[in-house]
């Protein structure tokens, strides 16, 4: 075995082991978090760069994808250390297994006393707003609680589940565009997914295989399938809507336009028919995206010269649509284009969780792009925050941190479309 193999195998094993000291009970839970977490993204960087190098072997490709299914497993009954947000998908299912429209009434509301505990909404944030959560995710919040009740593990089981078919469709897909197999390690041995999805039990899991299976159906021209697929993500979170724009481009005849951008509107529309007529399913929504702010470093630094959160907002909305204008017109691969497009939404969004950048993630495993594998790991740094938060209860961004995280991501992603785009014009030379 040469010295970059032995390397290899060794990063991979820590890139797997090293998340059970969050197990262990070592002392402040948060700062073991926060260690470990930012620990093996530095590792999972040197991992990538000789993942991308070297040639690895299929069984052990799927020996190493098998321990980090073990190690997910091994983290059901595990309570969340970042987070609270289970919660209160444990409270929608809850009230939705009380016959109860989970949009018409706020957790606090006297007249869900009677399905008030020592739990809930105790452990809940945001316990004065309804939820902002959209009709699929409320489904998959009553199956988590009618299988566990106010337990996390029916909810880290369901999120393990959509993991597989995620690394399933990501099989399919790279088979598709003939790349080779060992980019599934990209995903699985990420320690994103397994602190946000395995640990903490984040929303954004269940729908990475949605947008997948959008993109594979997409691939072997099933096109009105991929749309219903691409609807049904926009329920989980509406990343998806910039590729939109990509798909009317992409495609020829009008007729044809029309349904791959109405199509998944209606599989999207369709959700809420249970309960438009008798609450606003959008009304907490709305005030999430009017007034939330975390970890957005351009949103950041033009709100602390315009000192006004919507204008701010509107100037960000408007720099990511010019910014994505040279992306929908360029002549770049269908991947590509949306592997941009969502990066830039992430650049530009004046909330940036960092379970959000999953969706990013997903899209390395395709295009292998440094800017995105350097953003998987950098956002680790936000634990910072939540650390500070836990243990002096001060909720703060830090734009050190920020700048650490997004100018190298920013830098890479300009170098990376220039390129192409220059090469794309050099063979057009030629």
């Amino acid at each position: 075995m040469t010295s970059a193999k032995k390397i290899f195998l060794y990063l991979s094993v820590l890139l797997i082991l090293g998340h059970l000291p969050l197990l262990l009970d070592l002392g402040n839970p948060i700062t073991i978090y926060s260690i470990v977490w930012i620990g093996l993204s530095v590792i999972y960087l040197l991992h990538f760069f000789i993942l991308k190098e070297g040639e690895i072997k299929q069984d052990l490709i799927y020996r190493l994808i098998a321990a980090t299914v073990v190690i997910r497993i091994i983290f059901l009954f595990s309570q969340p250390v970042g987070s609270d947000d289970v919660y209160r998908y444990m409270w929608d299912g809850k009230t939705q297994d009380a016959g109860i429209n989970p949009y018409l009434y706020k957790p606090v509301d006297e007249k869900l006393n009677f399905l008030h505990s020592d739990i809930l909404p105790l452990k809940m944030n945001f316990r004065e707003m309804k939820t902002i959560y959209f009709p699929l995710s409320q489904w998959l919040f009553y199956v988590g609680y009618k299988l566990s009740g106010e337990s996390v593990w029916a909810y880290k089981l369901l999120l393990l589940l959509s993991e597989i078919l995620t690394l399933f469709l990501l099989f399919k897909i790279l088979g598709k565009l003939n790349v080779d197999k060992k980019y599934l390690l990209i995903y699985a041995l990420a320690p994103l997914p397994i602190i946000q999805f395995a640990l903490d039990a984040h929303l954004d899991g269940f729908g990475l295989p949605l947008l997948l299976a959008f993109i594979y159906f997409y691939l072997n021209d099933k096109k009105i399938l991929s749309a219903i697929f691409l609807g049904l993500s926009f329920s989980i979170k509406p990343v998806g809507i910039l590729i939109l724009p990509i798909l009317f481009l992409r495609e020829k005849k009008i007729t044809e336009k029309l349904l791959m951008v109405t199509v998944p509107f209606i599989a999207f529309g369709i959700q809420f028919l249970p309960y438009i007529f008798t609450s606003n399913p959008f009304e907490a929504f709305i005030i999430y995206t009017r007034n939330w702010f975390y970890n957005g470093l351009v949103f950041n630094l033009l709100n602390s010269i315009i000192h006004n959160n919507q204008t701010t907002r509107l100037w960000c909305s408007l720099l990511l649509i010019i910014s994505l204008v040279p992306v929908y017109f360029s002549k770049k691969i269908f991947i590509d284009k949306i592997y941009f497009a969502v990066m830039l939404l992430m650049i530009f969004s004046p909330v940036v969780h960092p379970w959000y950048i999953s969706w990013v993630l997903i899209l390395v495993v395709v295009t292998r792009k440094w800017s995105g594998i350097y953003f998987v790991a950098a956002v680790s740094l936000t634990s910072l925050t939540v650390l500070n938060y836990q243990l002096n209860g001060v909720w703060k961004d830090y734009l050190l941190v920020q700048i650490v995280e997004y100018v190298p991501v920013i830098a890479l992603l300009i170098y990376e479309f220039a390129k192409s785009e220059k090469e794309k014009l050099l063979s057009t030379v030629n």
